[in-house]
């Protein structure tokens, strides 16, 4: 199928449903389901951010100001993943377990609303990573629309574009805990000086950028045409990031990709 079929599919499924309760993050996947879900069930959807220590703050505001510019009704709902020691522990299915939590609370709301679902932004593309949070939501009866319509990242970066959405092209994002290798407890310590660290990076210009974090030592990855300007900001980089609590300061000179971290796996 095109594009154009893929997406009058994705109608098709979303219509059928006849109402739909969305988890959102405010990313380009979940932001283009919830304005498609918007438009065929009319006042019949409703949008669920989970929020817990591992969303950075920068992407709750983000998923604001796209629910105001779209209308979208949006629910901020606290989820205590860091409560779970088979998560804090971060084993390698770390994400099975956190998604298991934040189903039950989506489905929580679900019920109190009388929703027929509950759908998120999982797509074609996501099935070739490691995502042991995929069969968790869908152990939990959490459907993923894409999927069903075998829509991929690409496509959904085609869909709202041609949809004039100016979010088509927002970076990729992730959990801070993707950020802490499989073993290494997840503190919040550890999230927070993540969170500063990005954060000090995205105000010097680097939108697609991680900072991973071993043992007192950063691993940047930026994409490779801002390597340079990187090195460009070495000192400033450096005093910054002492400042927030790392000893050694490293870049990664493979670059920024997406769950590096499931490279040694």
């Amino acid at each position: 199928m095109n594009t154009a079929e893929k997406m009058q599919t994705l109608k098709e499924i979303i219509t059928s449903k006849g109402s739909m309760l969305i988890s959102f993050s405010g990313g380009v996947d979940s932001s283009l389901l919830a304005v498609l879900a918007k438009e065929v069930l009319a006042g019949n959807s409703r949008c669920v951010l989970l929020d817990s220590p591992v969303v950075p703050r920068i992407a709750v505001a983000e998923a604001l100001q796209i629910a105001e510019e779209f209308g979208l009704r949006l629910e901020i709902i606290p989820v205590h993943v860091m409560d779970d020691e088979r998560f804090q522990k971060n084993p390698a299915e770390r994400c099975y377990w956190c998604k298991k939590k934040s189903a039950k609370v989506l489905k929580g709301r679900k019920e109190a609303l009388h929703y027929a679902c509950i759908a998120d932004g999982i797509n074609v593309s996501d099935e070739g990573e490691h995502r042991p949070g995929l069969m968790a939501s869908t152990e939990e009866g959490i459907i993923h629309p894409f999927l069903e319509a075998g829509i991929t990242k690409a496509d959904i970066r085609e869909i709202a574009q041609a949809y004039g959405l100016q979010f088509w092209n927002k970076p990729s994002a992730a959990c801070l805990s993707s950020r802490i290798p499989y073993g290494d407890e997840i503190t919040h310590k550890k999230l927070t000086m993540i969170e500063e660290a990005e954060t000090f990076l995205n105000t010097r210009g680097f939108n697609q950028c991680r900072v991973r974090m071993h043992g007192d030592i950063a691993r940047i990855e930026v994409m490779d045409d801002d390597m340079q300007k990187l090195l460009d900001n070495r000192e400033d980089l450096v005093k910054t990031l002492r400042s927030i609590g790392f000893s050694y300061i490293s870049l990664d000179l493979t670059g920024y990709r997406s769950g590096s971290m499931d490279e040694v796996l």
